[in-house]
């Protein structure tokens, strides 16, 4: 028998509202967080306010993006855990504002993400509470999702980050099969 997370009810009661573009042509929801990319500063706010680092990669025009903020993320049960569970910052593939690496390298976003070797957008990198001296975004990250996925996988990954998921000896898609063969999916 199919279990409904209680969650479910909420989503189809609540409106969802789809992000803005702002000015950069990229989608600006209110729980993406306008900081200095800092990654060292806003760390230490994320872990302050109690949340997850995730930093998200998006460019103007990207129809992946578009999908993830008008048919994921706005759903009202991720949206609620992208508010209050991450501190969410957004990078332009192709922008110019200077972003600081945790090694405390600093370079335009379009550079850091070509020094990153990120290919695809959505990118979603989920940070550690805490990152060494000297390592880069990538190599702290305890996750990364290259490209859009749909709803419950990325409830999930959420879920496996906010909880640790990346400690125990259950990888990501185990867990995600094992919600899945539990009956557990949101509408």
């Amino acid at each position: 028998m199919l279990k409904s997370l209680t969650v479910g009810l909420a989503l189809v009661s609540a409106p969802a509202m789809a992000a803005t573009l702002g000015d950069d042509g990229l989608h600006k929801a209110p729980w993406i967080i306008d900081t200095f990319k800092d990654l060292r500063e806003d760390l230490t706010e994320a872990d302050a306010e109690g949340k997850r680092l995730m930093v998200i990669i998006e460019q103007r025009g990207c129809i992946y993006c578009s999908k993830m903020h008008e048919e994921v993320f706005v759903l009202p049960v991720i949206e609620k855990m992208l508010t209050n569970d991450f501190y969410v910052v957004q990078l332009n593939m192709f922008g110019d504002v200077e972003v600081t690496d945790f090694d405390g390298t600093v370079l335009p976003e379009k550079d850091m993400v070509n020094r990153w070797n990120v290919l695809f957008t959505p990118t979603m990198m989920f940070m550690p509470e805490s990152v060494p001296n000297g390592v880069t975004a990538p190599q702290a990250a305890v996750a990364t999702v290259p490209g859009a996925f749909g709803k419950f996988t990325t409830f999930n990954m959420l879920n496996w980050v906010k909880d640790h998921g990346y400690d125990s000896d259950e990888p990501f898609q185990k867990y995600h099969a094992r919600m899945i063969e539990a009956g557990f999916f949101i509408e």
